[in-house]
């Protein structure tokens, strides 16, 4: 086939994909955003004195020499890069910020009952039921398939959604497969 068939084709295939199929982690997520537990690496072009590594608090934020208390959670590193530069600007002119994520710890979620390997894991960057669901070995013979529930707390109220295994597993209702945040519980009764 010459080139412009293979793009033709391609085409094709991805205009008669179904919408879930074309929903890629990667098309719905957007920058990583910054967790408690996760750590920086923070340097100030020519100023030795203002290159460390920094570990985001359990309130989500951290401190940095001469810009003080920095607030990380939920920011992404363009953000916090931003807010850097702008504080340190009164004290070093033309200063280049670089702020790297180093260690994505705070990025956890939870697998508990019964799967055969409970416990947390780093989601690096996004995860989906299924896979978390793979993280954690599977589930075990005495598993309810279809009563599974991921528990999230959102502005400080916690809500349980519903996730039927046996149905996403044969294919149908995919919506369910969604896509994890830090801090999920998934239940596997």
């Amino acid at each position: 086939m010459n080139r412009m068939a293979n793009c033709l084709l391609l085409l094709c295939i991805a205009i008669a994909l179904p919408a879930w199929a074309q929903d890629t982690p990667a098309a719905t997520h957007s920058d990583y955003e910054i967790n408690a537990g996760d750590r920086l690496d923070i340097s100030v072009w020519k100023e030795e004195d203002l290159q460390r590594e920094v570990l985001v608090r359990p309130d989500g934020a951290f401190s940095f020499p001469l810009a003080g208390e920095l607030n990380a959670k939920g920011r992404t590193v363009a953000e916090i890069s931003d807010e850097l530069e702008s504080r340190l600007s009164r004290f070093i002119p033309d200063l280049v910020v670089t702020v790297t994520v180093t260690n994505v710890s705070g990025n956890r979620i939870f697998v508990i009952g019964q799967v055969k390997s409970p416990g947390s894991f780093i989601m690096n960057p996004v995860l989906d039921v299924m896979q978390a669901l793979s993280m954690a070995g599977g589930t075990t013979p005495f598993a309810s398939l279809n009563d599974i529930r991921i528990l999230r707390r959102e502005d400080g109220i916690q809500r349980a959604i519903r996730f039927d295994y046996t149905d996403v597993s044969k294919g149908r209702s995919l919506g369910q497969n969604i896509l994890l945040q830090s801090g999920d519980v998934v239940v596997v009764p």
